[in-house]
This record gives C-alpha cells, structure tokens and sequence, in this order.
C-alpha cells in the first residue's frame, strides 16, 4: 500500500465513522433516549476521533523518519568516512539514497552495506508507518463507539476540538513567518560578518561576484545595493503611476457611473489580466513595449537603453491593475447607501459625492489595494529580468537599463551554491531589506486605515 492508497482508506474511515455515529445517535434517540446534541454531532465527533490520531501520526511520522534514517544509516558507512567531516558524511549519504533509488551511479562496494541497509528500513517503514496509521485510525474509531450514549456532549467536545485546530493552525501560521525572518537573519547576519552593513545600504557599486584567486581584480566582491534600491524604486514608482490612476478611475466609473450592462462585462474583462502568467507578460515587455519605447525615444533624440526601466514599468502597472480596479471597486460598493443619499440630499452632485464622500469614507479599502499592488511591484521579478535586465546601474534616468532587488536574489541563488561565501549571503541580506520595507508599508497602510476608519464609524 503507498501513501495515496492509505490516504484513501483514512478518508473512507473518516467518512464511514461519520455515518456510523450519526446513525448510532439516531438509533439511540429512536429507543426513547434524549440526545444532548444533534445527531451529526456524534458522528463529527466519531469521524474526528478516528481521522485526526491516524493524520497527526502521519505527518510526526514524515517529519522524523528522515532523520533518524540517516542516523542509522552513518552507522553502516565505511569507518573512514565517519571519522571525517560533517560535509563529507552528508555526501556519502546523498551517494547512498541514490543508489538505492537507482539513479544510475557508479556502484561503490564500500557503500553497498549502506544501500541494503536503507532499502530494509524502507521497505520496514513502510510496513509500520501504514499499519500503524490504520490500527490507530481503528482503535479512535471503536473507543469513540463505546463512549456514545445520549447523555454525551458531543456538540462541545466537537466544538472543542474544532477550536484546538483552528488555533493550532494560526500558530503553526504565526511560527512560519518567526521560522522564515529566524533564517534570513541568521544568514544575514552571516553576511554582516563578512560585509560592512553601511557599506552594504550605502555603497554605490554592485558586483557580487568574488574572484578564484586574491590576486584577480575585485576579488572581494563589491555589495553596495544602493543601485539595487533606486532599480526597485524607479521601476515600482513608474508602474504605480500607471496602476494607480487607472485602477482607481476604472473602479470609481464601474461602481457609480456605468450601467449594469456596462460593468457586467467590463468588470471580468479588466480582472482578466490578473490571470495573464507574469512570463506573458515578460514576453509582451520584450517584443512590443521596449522596442516601442526605443523608436519613440530615438525619434525624439533619446538615447534609449533596449531594456529600460520605463518598458518593465509601464508592462507591470498595466499587470497590477487589476488588484488596485477590483479591490478599490468593492470597498466603493461597500460604502453605505446613507451616505450617498445624504449627500444627494444636501444639492452635492454626483462628482461632488465621489470625491467628498465616497473616496474619503473608501479610503481605508483602497490605500488597503495601493499597498497590495506596491507590494506587487516590489515583488515582481520576471518582468524586470526580461525587460529591463540585469544591470546594476545607478541612475534615475528611465531610459536606462537597471535591476532590482528580487531580480539579483534570483540570480545569485541559481545553481550550485556555497552558503560560506559573501556572493551568496548576499541574496539573504536583499531579501531582510526587503522585508522590512515591506512591513514599513503595511505599518504605514494601518496607520492610515486606523486614522479614517475612527471618522466613518
């Protein structure tokens, strides 16, 4: 049996201790008893008794296997690699998961030991992990069937387990978020050991790559990502200038001037475009956009750069458009009929309305959709790899070719990798700024939410 396999079977278990319950419940209340709770709160009660040991057992089990596998797996390799370092072992260890699942590597008798011994903990585990997960599935369900009598208060215990799992699913959310910024600064930090943090937010030349040998020029790499910065910020404020206006107007004329014909249609149109891949995109950029922008800039007299920031620009505020026009468009239709008639009352026009009444009472909703579109911006990547490539210049001029932060964190992460080396930890100390320029801005989007939200309450 394979792990889809026995995922069914707990899903029939699950299902079939619902109906089992259910129907005992029934029966109980059918012989003259007065059930405490409905009777699909004891067969909720059932099904959850019988499905969640047998899953939570499932994922410890996944979660501890790989670990202790290769802890009994050392101990098969030959003595001379485990007196040797920690890298080492864990190649040897790679060496032998592959051969055992038969990926076409040089056979080595000094690791066969090795081998036979991890496909005898497989095939071992397989067997007790799966029957295990079966027998306790089956044990929940006949503890649960002797505990139903109609005195039981199932609906609580029901609504007790539900709260156990709600809250443990926002911590295991909450832990995530301290696991993902406890690594990044654990790597950042790495980093800082090696570069000067003020040379880091303030140097001005950006050129990661370190040289073989001490003697090659610019051996020691140069981490200044100011240029990165200034890409990031030419190229988002460009596409908020596009997606901003746009989206906003977009919503405004949808939700108070256009006919229900009109926004029918025009509505799932313009959000059509948040489902266009960014790679689309990307491609839109290269073959239209940024050869549009270079005929135009040199029919002016423009020194025009083939990938520039105004083409990555102008092709990402078009793709955000959507999240500014679609969320912008509800928290406008949100806002209570009263205003609008109160407004209408007092001899205000409908423009009038608009832009004294309803934009100011919408305001928390849409600085809400600003914020998710700038994040957007700050978030794309594609676009900018292909349309404004790969250049760390620093320059405010549009025309140029830059790069932003997301763009570098890719590239230096590609391939094979050294987590010793300052090229990079670079991409770790990128992705803390930017992080914390993302949690100023939802700092700063709160702030604004709260001050507006106290004057239409």
């Amino acid at each position: 049996m394979n792990y889809s396999s026995l995922l069914i079977a707990i899903v029939i278990l699950f299902g079939g201790a619902y109906l089992l319950g259910r129907n005992r419940a029934r029966a109980l209340a059918s012989a003259g008893g007065s059930l405490h709770s409905l009777p699909t709160h004891y067969g909720a009660l059932m099904a959850l008794w019988t499905g969640l040991p047998a899953v939570l057992l499932l994922l410890l089990w996944s979660l501890l296997q790989g670990p202790v596998v290769d802890a009994l797996l050392v101990k098969q390799l030959p003595a001379a690699i485990q007196q040797g370092t920690d890298i080492e072992i864990q190649l040897a260890l790679s060496k032998v998961h592959n051969l055992a699942q038969g990926a076409g590597l040089a056979a080595n008798e000094s690791l066969q030991p090795a081998v036979e011994h991890l496909l005898a903990l497989e095939q071992r585990n397989r067997v007790l992990h799966m029957g295990g997960a079966l027998v306790i599935a089956l044990l929940g369900l006949g503890l649960s069937w002797r505990r139903l009598r109609p005195s039981l208060r199932a609906r609580t215990e029901v609504e007790r387990i539900v709260s156990v799992l709600l809250f443990t699913s926002s911590g295991i959310a909450v832990l995530t978020t301290f696991g993902i910024l406890a690594s990044v600064l654990y790597e950042a930090w790495a980093f800082f050991q090696k570069v000067n943090v003020f040379e880091f937010l303030f140097g001005t030349t950006w050129s990661p790559q370190v040289a073989l040998r001490a003697d090659q020029s610019g051996s020691s790499g140069s981490f200044g990502a100011v240029p990165l910065f200034t890409g990031t910020l030419l190229i988002s404020l460009i596409a908020m200038s596009i997606a901003v206006p746009v989206g906003l107007m977009s919503a405004i004329y949808l939700s108070e001037y256009a006919t229900p014909t009109v926004r029918k249609y025009a509505k799932p149109a313009l959000e059509v475009l948040a489902g266009i891949p960014t790679v689309v995109y990307g491609f839109f950029a290269v073959l239209t956009v940024a050869p549009m922008v270079r005929d135009i800039g040199v029919s002016m007299g423009l020194d025009v750069s083939s990938e520039s920031a105004l083409a990555a620009g102008l092709v990402m505020g078009i793709m955000i458009i959507p999240f500014v026009s679609s969320l912008s468009d509800d928290v406008i239709n949100a806002v209570p009929q009263s205003l609008r008639d109160g407004s209408y009352g007092l001899g205000a026009t409908r423009s009038e309305t608009v832009r004294q009444v309803i934009i100011p009472a919408a305001l928390p909703g849409i600085v809400g959709a600003v914020m998710l579109a700038v994040s957007r911006a700050i978030g794309e990547t594609m676009i900018v790899a292909m349309a404004a490539g790969l250049a760390a210049n620093l320059t405010a001029n549009p025309l140029d070719s830059v790069t932003t932060v997301t763009v570098q964190i890719v590239t230096l992460l590609v391939g094979d990798q050294e987590f010793d080396s300052p090229k990079t930890l670079a991409a770790f100390a990128l992705g803390l700024v930017l992080f914390l320029v993302t949690l100023t801005l939802n700092f700063i989007a709160l702030k604004v939410v709260q001050k507006y939200r106290e004057q239409y309450d």
